[in-house]
C-alpha cells in the first residue's frame, strides 16, 4: 500500500490559507496517537530547555511538530529538514506567512548527509526511521549534530506488528518502509554503537492505539489507494469514526504497555 501519494494528496488540500494549515494541524494532533505520544515527550524536554535551545526537527514532513514546538517556548530555535522538496517549500511559506521565519529554518536534507556538528540540544525524529536504510550512519549523524548532553527522541513502528507485519512472510503495510520495524533491543544497541547513553525505550499503540490505528488510518489509506473518489466519502467516515479513535488514544497513553506496534526512544549523548 503506498503511502505518499496519498500523504501529498491530502497535504496538497490544506497546504493554502494559513488557517487550513492549522485546522490540519490540529486535526493531526487528535487522530494521530503518535502526535499525543510525542505531545507528551516534549512537554517533559520543556522542563529541561526552559530557555534558549537550537532544536532538529529530522524528518519535519508536514511540518505540525515544528509547529507544536515554536509554539511550546518561543526562545527555541527550530530548524525543520525534510528529503521532499515540497515538503519543505509549503512548510517554509507556512512559516513565513506566521510571522515565525526569523525562528524557524526549513532545509531540504536527505539525514545521511547531515554533517552538522554540536549544534543542537534536541533533535527530534518522529516516523523517519523506518525510511532510512543506512539508519546507523543517521544515528552518528545525530550524535555528531547534537552537543554533548543533547537529547535525541525518536517514535517508529516497532517489530512487533507497526508496519502491521505480524509474521514470516508478510509485507509491510506501508510499501515505503525499508524495514517492519524496529526491536528494543535491535535501536538500543545502534544507538549506543552510534555513542548515545542512557536510551530509554517505551512501547506505544498498545491494544487501544492498535484498533485507533486501523480506524483512523488504515482503513482510509486503503480506500484512497484504490480510489481518490473516497475523498468524498472520508468526511462521513471520520464523522463516526473520529470520536473512537480519540477515546481509545487517550487510553493508550495513560496505559503502560507490555508490548504495542510503536516505540518511543530517547537517548542522550
Amino acid at each position: 500500500m503506498q503511502y505518499y501519494p496519498v500523504k501529498k494528496m491530502i497535504g496538497g488540500i490544506f497546504s493554502g490559507p494559513v488557517v487550513m494549515r492549522k485546522l490540519f494541524y490540529l486535526s493531526l494532533d487528535l487522530l494521530l496517537l503518535r502526535a499525543w505520544h510525542v505531545r507528551k515527550a516534549l512537554k517533559v524536554l520543556t522542563k529541561k530547555y526552559p530557555g534558549e535551545a537550537m532544536i532538529l526537527d529530522a524528518g519535519s514532513g508536514f511540518g505540525q511538530y515544528t509547529w507544536r514546538m515554536s509554539r511550546m517556548n518561543r526562545n527555541w530555535k527550530i530548524k525543520a529538514v525534510d528529503i521532499d522538496p515540497e515538503h519543505i517549500e509549503s512548510t517554509r511559506e507556512f512559516f513565513r506567512m506566521t510571522g515565525l521565519s526569523e525562528r524557524v529554518i526549513c532545509d531540504k536534507l536527505d539525514l545521511t548527509e547531515l554533517k552538522e556538528e554540536d549544534v543542537y540540544d534536541f533533535i527530534l525524529s518522529v516516523d523517519v526511521m523506518e525510511h532510512i536504510e543506512s539508519d546507523e550512519l543517521v544515528f552518528r549523524n545525530f550524535f555528531r549534530a547534537l552537543k554533548p548532553g543533547g537529547t535525541l527522541l525518536i517514535s517508529t513502528p516497532s517489530d512487533m506488528g507497526g508496519s502491521d507485519v505480524y509474521g514470516e512472510g508478510e509485507t509491510s503495510f506501508i510499501e515505503e518502509h525499508v524495514r517492519n520495524g524496529y526491536g528494543i533491543g535491535d535501536i538500543t544497541r545502534k544507538l549506543e554503537s552510534a555513542g548515545f547513553r542512557n536510551i530509554r525505550t517505551a512501547y506505544t499503540y498498545g491494544k487501544p492505539g492498535s484498533v485507533s490505528w486501523r480506524l483512523s488510518m488504515k482503513y482510509p489509506i486503503r480506500m484512497l489507494n484504490r480510489s481518490k473518489l473516497f475523498m468524498i466519502i472520508l468526511p462521513f467516515y471520520y464523522m463516526f469514526t473520529f470520536p473512537v479513535a480519540v477515546i481509545l488514544n487517550f487510553f493508550d497513553i495513560f496505559l503502560t504497555h507490555k508490548t504495542g506496534t510503536g516505540l518511543l526512544v530517547s537517548a542522550i549523548r
